[in-house]
């Protein structure tokens, strides 16, 4: 069932009477006559196309952390200042398997944090003077908002926690 209620079929089991018959398949019985087969498909999925069409509107484009193409967005309060730090929070991410995205465009955080956010990215890092002396991020959860910063380690660990838990929920 998705978000709006409606069911789908995903997984079906069908008999095939035609395949057979079309490509001549027989097997001799146990009564030593001359038999045509049967075939069984199984479609776990369905389409593949039908499958992911049902998990977007499932989620309706807010996967869980683990999920996410982006799952962290990288912020930085000035590209001049405050690149240097957040391209090696960036690599620090991808190194243990996070999928991370940096803003450095030359725009206004406000507008960095509101593109990620409409792209529905679990995690938004803003990255500023005290984080860059601290080798800290502040963190911003999509839906609960502003949640302080924290040690860039002591993230990454809780970012590993959900990937491994498979959280539906931050």
């Amino acid at each position: 069932m998705d978000v709006l209620g409606r069911m789908w079929q995903l997984s079906t089991v069908q008999f095939d009477f035609n395949l057979p018959a079309r490509f001549e398949l027989e097997y001799k019985g146990e009564d030593g006559e001359m038999h045509q087969p049967v075939m069984v498909h199984r479609a776990l999925f369905g389409s593949v196309e039908r499958f992911f069409g049902v998990l977007i509107e499932h989620y309706a484009g807010a996967f869980p952390f683990w999920l996410a193409p982006v799952q962290v967005g990288l912020v930085p309060i000035s590209s001049e200042k405050h690149l240097v730090y957040a391209e090696s929070v960036k690599a620090a991410l991808e190194a243990v398997g996070i999928r991370v995205e940096l803003d450095a465009r030359n725009e206004k955080m406000n507008a960095k944090i509101r593109d990620f956010g409409l792209q529905k990215v679990p995690f938004i890092l803003i990255i500023g003077d005290k984080e860059s002396a601290s080798n800290s991020v502040s963190v911003r959860t999509r839906g609960k908002g502003d949640q302080g910063s924290v040690l860039l380690e002591a993230f990454i660990e809780r970012a590993r926690e959900l990937v491994r838990n498979k959280e539906v929920t931050l």
